[in-house]
């Protein structure tokens, strides 16, 4: 049988490439990505539209805050509705994408997202990226159509801890105590962080719960999961929310001052507690970091942070991991009113889930609320600096599962 027959003995040493990739396009510049709109849908008690319909509330209202057409939109993201998510919504309004997102780690499902849609569109993968959620969960509990708000079922790892009775609370209280155990944290600190939420809330309309508490209201209100009582714990909602990202070359064309992205981090951790190497270090200590890093800034720089509070140790231990404050000081740190609107860092300005609302996964509202605060579009809840500026610089953290995993965007105005 014959050999291969040989190629040329001379000739240039080198020479132009040959094969598929002898034209390939230079590689795009990485684009820079803004925020061009947000918008609620009706939120906290919402008893007749479905989840579809905040959805597209939701959706409306963003793309006429951007002040775009619909027509712009290649991307979209969405998670935790229908069979085929993000498909089925949509398919409901009206969307055909070319670049599409339907990650589920959580309530961090939305900054990750997020991360996502800012790579995308630096790449020049998509132009126009919109991340929609709406949930009923409230009004589904009230009408009996479920029993509970969320089951993460009894399969995989999971099963090794459900039949203890093992639930989501369980494990933030368990964490919560270990913190307490390692550092000293007191049941009256955790309880300044819903005191201060409250008050936070007590200047926004849309916040489902405006009256102050008081530490000790906090303390003797029923037991849940010890330490937690209801007050250490957030509340349950109706509601929905959309973001619009969009790569520069659009931002002459829309209605407001752009909100830039500066970084984003991702990260996540275990799903069996016993693969939790230490209950007082969430992922966000992992997220938060690559975050800066890639902004370019420090937590010094952040003007506000809109953490995700599901219970009150996930603000403290947050603020610990981000770097606001040194491993096992977030007691100390939170209870001298720094979380205030007026305070040294405002945190969860609208009221967070503890008071404003958490219709499930509520990631995607700390996007919404840092946008509006650093456009100074909060009314009287507002942020202003100790120069009487706006805000430049704000930070959204959302944590999903039990600690599972994290996702960091730094928004700036610059």
């Amino acid at each position: 049988m014959p050999g291969p027959t040989p190629g040329p003995t001379s000739g240039p040493a080198s020479g132009p490439a040959s094969g598929p990739l002898s034209h390939a396009p230079e590689p795009r510049p990485r684009r820079r990505v803004a925020v061009a709109g947000v918008a609620l849908s009706e939120c906290g008690r919402v008893d007749g539209p479905t989840p579809y319909a905040l959805h597209a509330q939701a959706a409306r209202r963003a793309l006429a805050d951007s002040g775009l057409d619909r027509s712009v939109i290649d991307g979209f993201a969405s998670a935790g509705l229908g069979t085929l998510a993000p498909v089925e919504v949509a398919e409901y309004l009206g969307l055909r994408p070319t670049w599409v997102d339907s990650t589920s780690v959580g309530g961090s499902t939305w900054e990750v997202m997020a991360a996502h849609a800012a790579d995308a569109i630096a790449a020049g993968h998509a132009n126009a990226v919109l991340l929609v959620y709406g949930s009923t969960a409230r009004a589904d509990i009230k009408a009996r159509r479920r029993t509970s708000n969320l089951s993460f079922g009894a399969r995989g790892p999971l099963q090794f801890e459900v039949p203890y009775g093992h639930t989501l609370i369980s494990k933030y209280a368990m964490a919560a105590r270990r913190h307490m155990h390692e550092y000293g944290t007191t049941l009256e600190q955790l309880a300044s962080v819903a005191v201060q939420a409250r008050a936070n809330a007590a200047t926004n309309p849309d916040a489902m719960f405006r009256t102050p508490l008081t530490v000790d209201e906090v303390l003797s209100s029923e037991m849940i999961a010890d330490p937690f009582t209801k007050l250490h714990c957030c509340i349950r909602s109706d509601g929905g929310c959309a973001v619009l990202l969009v790569a520069q070359d659009l931002v002459p064309d829309t209605a407001k001052t752009p909100v830039w992205v500066l970084g984003t981090g991702t990260s996540v951790s275990h799903t069996t507690m016993s693969e939790w190497a230490d209950f007082t270090v969430s992922p966000a200590a992992v997220s938060g970091r690559l975050a800066f890093e890639r902004a370019g800034l420090t937590p010094a720089d952040v003007d506000l942070a809109e953490i995700y509070d599901a219970f009150t140790y996930m603000t403290l231990v947050t603020l610990e991991d981000l770097g606001f404050c040194a491993k096992g000081e977030g007691g100390a740190y939170v209870e001298k009113g720094r979380l205030l609107r007026e305070g040294e860092l405002p945190v969860n300005t609208d009221g967070g889930g503890l008071s404003a609302c958490h219709p499930g996964m509520r990631g995607l509202f700390l996007l919404v609320e840092a946008v509006r605060q650093l456009r100074g579009e909060a009314g009287p809840g507002q942020v202003t600096k100790r120069d009487g500026h706006l805000p430049e610089v704000a930070l959204a953290s959302g944590t999903g599962g039990w600690f599972c995993s994290s996702g960091t965007v730094i928004l700036g105005r610059g």
